[in-house]
C-alpha cells in the first residue's frame, strides 16, 4: 500500500524512532514531498529538523550535515521548479543523479573536504568548486 506525501511526512515526523531503514532515496523522496506540501522555506525548516530528530533519536545526531541537506533541498527545489508539475515517478525518473549518494551530484559543487568538514554539518556552506556558466 502507498502511502500518500502527507502521510509520509506525519510519519516521519511523528516517528523518529522508527526501525525502517533510511537511504539516501528516502531523504530525496521526502524532500520532494515537503516542497510540494509547504512553502520553499517551511519545507527546509520542518524537513531539516526532521532530520536532526530521526538522527538524535539513533544517537546519531553527528551524521546530520546542513550542507549536504541544504544543497541537495535546493537542488531538489530548482528541479521541480523546471519540471513543474512532474509526479514523483516523473520527477525520479528524470533526475537519477540526485539518487546517487557517494561521488554524486554535490560533487560537482563541492570539495570532499568541505562536505566532511565540522563547519559544514553545523552550518550551510556555499559551494566551492567553479562552477560552468548556466
Amino acid at each position: 500500500m502507498r502511502s500518500t506525501a502527507c502521510e509520509l511526512i506525519e510519519r516521519f515526523e511523528q516517528d523518529p524512532a522508527s526501525e525502517k531503514p533510511f537511504h539516501h532515496a528516502d531523504h530525496v523522496r521526502l524532500a520532494f514531498e515537503y516542497l510540494r506540501a509547504f512553502p520553499v522555506l517551511e519545507a527546509l525548516s520542518r524537513f531539516s529538523a526532521a532530520l536532526k530528530q530521526f538522527a538524535a533519536a539513533r544517537g546519531k545526531i553527528q551524521v546530520y550535515n546542513e550542507t549536504i541537506t541544504f544543497a541537495y533541498f535546493f537542488l531538489i527545489r530548482e528541479r521541480m521548479a523546471r519540471n513543474a508539475g512532474a509526479t514523483w515517478e516523473e520527477f525520479a525518473e528524470c533526475n537519477p543523479d540526485l539518487f546517487v549518494w557517494k561521488d554524486g551530484t554535490l560533487s560537482r559543487y563541492y570539495r570532499e573536504a568541505t562536505l566532511r568538514s565540522d563547519f559544514a554539518h553545523t552550518v550551510f556552506v556555499l559551494p566551492d568548486k567553479n562552477l560552468p556558466q548556466l
